[in-house]
């Protein structure tokens, strides 16, 4: 691997850290738990996009780990279930980018929305042993849908800026 391209990786991972811990700190504007935008999955899939998908789980598995570590939930439920998402979130959409040339980044994203939260909460019911938090699922896929067609739309438009200034291929 060139110094540049692990350079550009640091900086991604850097980026979805900080999308991830920022976002952690926001007051949630719907009340109920476990719903949030995702900002951290727009450089996950701009991994996806420059590089491969080897590179995207390493920014899923590194922006996971130093948000959860910078905002205290290291190895704890709330990991647990961030990294489930998140790594359920990125086999969904690397497998809908690589294999489906017809989906858009927006329905790229607000697929892995979905996968996110179906991740979360497969994941959340063996924790708890117990599968009746599966009623949840329609209130979570409702909200997937605005929150991975944001994400789409603002990594669209980061992809078409990187490319308009020449730096999309570093």
């Amino acid at each position: 691997m060139s110094t540049k391209k692990l350079a550009l990786i640091a900086v991604l991972v850097s980026q979805a850290a900080v999308l991830h811990y920022i976002e952690s700190l926001l007051p949630n504007p719907i009340p109920i738990p476990g719903v949030k935008l995702g900002l951290a999955n727009i450089i996950t899939l701009l991994a996806l996009v420059m590089f491969d998908f080897k590179t995207a789980l390493t920014v899923i598995l590194m922006r996971t780990v130093l948000g959860s570590l910078l905002s205290g939930t290291l190895f704890g439920v709330g990991f647990l279930l961030s990294i489930t998402g998140a790594l359920t979130a990125g086999c969904v959409m690397a497998l809908l980018f690589r294999f489906t040339p017809f989906f858009s980044f927006l329905g790229i994203s607000v697929a892995g929305a979905v996968a996110h939260s179906i991740g979360q909460l497969t994941i959340a019911s063996l924790i708890i042993n117990q599968p009746g938090i599966f009623y949840y699922l329609p209130i979570m896929l409702l909200l997937s849908v605005p929150a991975g067609s944001i994400t789409g739309l603002l990594l669209k438009e980061l992809v078409q800026y990187l490319k308009s200034t020449d730096r999309f291929n570093m």
